[in-house]
């Protein structure tokens, strides 16, 4: 099994730069098949999403924005793709948002795979990998551990995943603590791919409800989100997003392409 270079898929998929993270260019059915091969060669792999929430984490925080480097990065949502649109003049090739793309990777990938999640409340946790354990009843889904562990008892949580040792490790902690979780503690002996999902067990248990597919057609499925809570979620949407759309013009103005 090999570890692999910084930028990981830039050797195979163009990339455009998003506030200081290089995100690749790719299609919904082309990062399956890339995902796929990189299984089936046991390539050690980590992978995340960039909308524009992780997008301004990434900006203010350099030790996350340089762990990223080490991710395949996807694109999430209608404000990278406005970013896109506005340095690069076109959207990215699909919305490979991962409430989305893990369950559409996961059914389309016929051949069995060990998946193992970490993270989230135990419950939603639990409840998630049932989820997919029949929307994909060809893989072995396990829950390993929920999110909540200290650092005393981390290296028995590794054991346990090393133990395992999934095909694909989904890691739901939240931004930006999963990425540098993974880019930190996780290694090739623990998982092949791994990748960060951010609240994905709390959509696929059923403990926060998904926007009705209209929203979702039309790209506002953050504005769904910010009706059901907004106490917690008004200074990411209402304050995050106009500073997101502000760093991205002055990424523009600064000659946009350049990290």
């Amino acid at each position: 099994m090999t570890s692999m270079p910084q930028n990981a898929a830039s050797a195979e998929f163009p990339e455009r730069d998003i506030l200081g993270t290089a995100v690749t260019a790719i299609s919904r059915d082309e990062a399956i098949a890339l995902l796929t091969g990189r299984i089936a060669e046991r390539q050690f792999t980590r992978v995340t999403f960039l909308n524009a929430h992780n997008a301004n984490v990434a900006a203010a925080d350099p030790d996350f924005r340089l762990a990223l480097r080490d991710f395949i990065v996807l694109a999430d949502g209608v404000g990278v793709d406005i970013a896109s649109k506005l340095l690069y003049g076109e959207a990215f090739p699909d919305n490979l948002n991962g409430t989305d793309f893990v369950p559409q990777f996961l059914v389309r990938h016929r051949e069995r795979l060990k998946v193992g999640l970490i993270g989230a409340r135990a419950e939603h946790g639990r409840a998630a990998a049932a989820r997919l354990a029949v929307l994909a009843p060809q893989h072995e889904v396990v829950f390993l551990h929920d999110g909540f562990f200290s650092a005393a008892d981390e290296s028995a949580v590794l054991e346990q995943v090393a133990a395992f040792h999934p095909d694909l490790l989904l890691v739901a902690m939240g931004v930006p603590r999963q990425e540098m979780w993974i880019h930190r503690a996780v290694a090739p002996g623990h998982a092949t791919v791994s990748m960060a999902v951010g609240a994905l067990f709390d959509f696929l248990s059923g403990a926060v409800p998904r926007a009705p597919v209209w929203m979702r057609r039309l790209r506002l499925e953050w504005l769904f989100r910010l009706g059901l809570e907004p106490g917690r979620l008004w200074r990411r949407y209402v304050v995050g997003n106009p500073l997101f759309l502000a760093r991205v013009a002055l990424q523009r103005l600064r000659g946009g392409r350049g990290r």
